[in-house]
């Protein structure tokens, strides 16, 4: 087999751990492959009969629901059925007696019918595999899928110019004019098909295999009437402007779906798009004049693209604003297992120096008992010994606890002091409007960097934060916090200031382990923790760390 190009190497990349295995995937097909092309022979029939009520002069038709078939085939079934695609789309056009291969030029003949499958195909490959690698708000779904519906035409269009210019005949256009009023007809029949056959199908398809997202909840009356409202006014405003003789005009409808989809998604946008093409489509079929009907059609084109891909840019959004919501979420989870493990290495500090010396005297005490004689003495000496097993063991365990809970999670290295802020900052502004706290966040010096782990550094200055916000809210009205970064001689110096009440205390009844946390991980990275009290009310905590060049 003949060297696959590159969209299709990755297109069937996940087929199988070697180049052999992707390769013969391209042959194999399984039960539902033939299944799915045995349905698309029937359905592509079926399309392409119905397709010629609205054929131009040329070659192509100018509604063309076909093409919608054939990309909701590629897209759910992956752009390794291309060849087998291209195989169906040339039985049924001679079965159906659009072409015959007896003429000469039979193989250009084929290649006319086969260039625009594998134009789809490519477009599919490829944009599946630059959603796959990068990441963003043009390339998260469902964007991707509405421009290889955009793109998939165009990319057909564009091989079709070198056969429309040299091999005039095959399509029946004699001049530049025809060319281009023929291939315009190309493009806008199959991206009316694309964005408006195939999305409908691949939904249905999702749930047919129970994939399909869930259920909505049923719009409301209010926005009913704003999207019927918006839809009814453009179209009002479009009918005006034609029966004023200025010709068909669609920027008024236009605007209105786009405005629909960007409001409501991609449904409410193809919801609209579906009554535009009843009203259009039915008014362009049977005997029309094809500068006329491309008017139209062009017209109806540049509508179904604008308001598809609005919808689906809005969805992405969405998507977007989903991910992100449970990106924070998992991060405000790590911040909390953070101050856990903080928590647990300060208090496992403080109570192994305590429980080493019980050791140490538990087990002295045991050897002065071990001689004593009696009753009493053999209990005494027995109560000892308990006690030193009983010790010896919290010590061991507390030491494999320090081993364990003392282990970094990563390893120190230079942090920049505006990049700690901005980890904070969403954050810390987060926790302040919840509190209705107003909170300042002053530019960092860009170019000062300490040595540290970061994930634990930022927990010590969100704590700070934190109590400053709590410290703030019990106060009306609630006074602003502030947090500040800069350079002092050889260090960085990070500051949160807040006005307290004089006998401030954790609303909560806590005894400010946040700060003590704060306190163990600033020492833990050889700097300082202070808290001031001024005179004015103000209360100021200070972060000292020592300064570090960058690497």
């Amino acid at each position: 087999m003949t060297a696959l190009p590159r969209p299709f190497r990755f297109a069937v990349a996940d087929m199988g751990d070697d180049a052999g295995t992707a390769r013969r995937a391209m042959v194999r097909l399984d039960r539902r492959d033939w299944w799915a092309l045995a349905l698309y022979a029937l359905a592509f029939a079926a399309a392409h009969r119905v397709s010629h009520l609205w054929s131009g002069s040329g070659f192509y038709s100018l509604w063309f629901p076909a093409a919608g078939l054939r990309l909701a085939l590629m897209w759910r079934m992956g752009a390794r059925l291309t060849p087998w695609i291209a195989v169906v789309e040339v039985l049924d056009n001679v079965v159906l007696g659009f072409v015959s291969l007896d003429r000469a030029g039979g193989v250009m003949t084929i290649w006319g019918i086969i260039r625009p499958v594998f134009a789809y195909g490519l477009t599919v490959a490829g944009i599946r595999w630059l959603a796959g690698r990068r990441r963003g708000t043009l390339l998260s779904a469902p964007m991707p899928f509405g421009l290889a519906a955009t793109l998939a035409p165009l990319a057909g269009a564009a091989l079709a110019v070198p056969q429309a210019l040299y091999n005039p005949e095959l399509t029946g256009v004699t001049n530049m004019r025809e060319v281009i009023v023929s291939l315009s007809a190309f493009v806008v029949g199959d991206l009316l098909g694309t964005l408006f056959v195939a999305p409908p199908l691949l939904w249905l398809a999702d749930l047919a295999q129970g994939r399909g997202r869930q259920r909505r909840p049923a719009p409301s009356l209010a926005v009913l009437a704003e999207a019927l409202g918006v839809l009814a006014l453009g179209l009002g405003l479009s009918r005006l402007l034609t029966a004023g003789g200025l010709g068909v005009q669609p920027a008024p409808v236009l605007v209105a779906v786009a405005w629909i989809g960007l409001r409501f998604g991609r449904a409410a946008a193809w919801g609209a798009l579906l009554i535009i093409v009843l009203i259009v489509l039915p008014d362009t079929a049977g005997a029309m004049a094809t500068p006329e009907r491309l008017q139209y059609h062009l017209a109806l084109a540049t509508i179904v693209v604008a308001g598809y891909l609005a919808g689906s840019f809005a969805d992405a959004q969405a998507s977007a604003r989903a991910t992100l919501e449970r990106r924070d979420r998992l991060l405000f989870q790590a911040e909390r297992l953070k101050t856990l493990r903080a928590m647990s290495v300060a208090v496992i500090h403080e109570a192994s120096q305590p429980l080493s010396t019980l050791a140490i005297e538990a087990r002295h005490l045991r050897h002065l008992t071990a001689d004593l004689g009696g009753d009493l003495g053999g209990e005494i000496a027995e109560s000892a010994a308990l006690i030193d097993r009983k010790a010896d063991h919290l010590a061991t365990m507390i030491r494999r606890l320090r081993r364990f809970g003392g282990h970094a999670a990563d390893r120190p290295q230079p942090v920049a002091i505006a990049a700690l802020i901005d980890m904070v900052a969403p954050l810390a502004r987060a926790e302040a409007r919840d509190a209705g706290v107003a909170l300042e966040i002053a530019p960092a010096t860009p170019d000062a960097f300490v040595l540290a782990q970061e994930v634990e550094l930022a927990q010590a200055v969100m704590n700070l934060v934190r109590n400053a916000v709590q410290a703030a809210r019990d106060l009306s009205p609630a006074p602003p916090v502030t947090l500040s970064a800069g350079v002092a001689l050889d260090r960085a110096i990070l500051s949160v200031t807040n006005r307290a009440a004089a006998s401030h205390a954790p609303k909560d009844g806590g005894m400010g382990v946040g700060t003590f946390i704060a306190r163990a991980i600033v020492e833990a990275h050889g700097g300082t923790l202070s808290r001031t009290r001024l005179a004015d009310g103000m209360v100021l905590a200070t972060l000292s760390l020592p300064l570090v060049e960058p690497r």
